[in-house]
């Protein structure tokens, strides 16, 4: 398994189905997010049990992301008919309803495999989350196995912290969250920090 903090994120262009509804032939990842941070997010499938109960979770959050100037791109291996035939399927009978995210196909797997979370058996992605910043690095990456849902709040967590770090320098202890004291990092920043929190850690 790769570990892609620090570098770059994998570039690709493919069919999706836009947040507004219209399928594209071509959506770019490096054009889609010029100048923005975004969470791109693989699940395994269209019409499945613990998925749309993440897709939702991402849509009910997504007016929180993009106050915060992110993007919200999900991926899986299902053609762009699939995912709009999902988003037209009431959330009742198991679909997902029109998300306001981009969805898009990865048919040949080429993404997965480029983000390499392409589980080696089952030939879908595992529940891979990828937090980019506005120079295209993943700063972020949480790679969950098929079963284990992930936490979409924890993702808004870590795009708090990334704008506290860019904005104030410092760095972001354990379990902070927004309107939390941040640490300088040094050694006197550290003992600082320590001597005043430690007993809320």
């Amino acid at each position: 398994m790769s570990v892609l903090v620090g570098r770059p994120a994998p570039d690709f262009t493919a069919a999706a189905v836009l947040g507004s509804g219209e399928i594209v032939d071509s959506f770019t990842l490096s054009e889609a997010i010029k100048g923005k941070k975004a969470v791109v997010f693989f699940y395994p499938l269209d019409f499945t049990f613990v998925c749309p109960s993440e897709l939702i979770a991402f849509d009910k959050r997504y007016e929180e992301f993009t106050k915060r100037g992110v993007e919200v791109i999900g991926v899986s291996i299902d053609s762009q008919f699939s995912h709009n035939a999902w988003r037209n399927t009431p959330v009742n009978q198991g679909g997902i309803g029109p998300v306001k995210y981009t969805l898009v196909a990865d048919t040949k797997h080429e993404i997965c495999q480029a983000y390499d979370v392409e589980h080696p058996e089952a030939g879908v992605a595992f529940r891979g989350s990828f937090l980019i910043d506005k120079e295209g690095l993943v700063r972020h990456q949480v790679v969950n196995d098929l079963p284990l849902g992930r936490n979409i709040d924890e993702m808004l967590r870590m795009v708090d912290a990334l704008e506290f770090h860019e904005e104030h320098g410092e760095v972001c202890p354990a379990g902070w969250t927004e309107g939390k004291a941040g640490m300088d990092a040094s050694p006197e920043g550290v003992a600082k920090y320590l001597s005043e929190k430690a007993e809320e850690l």
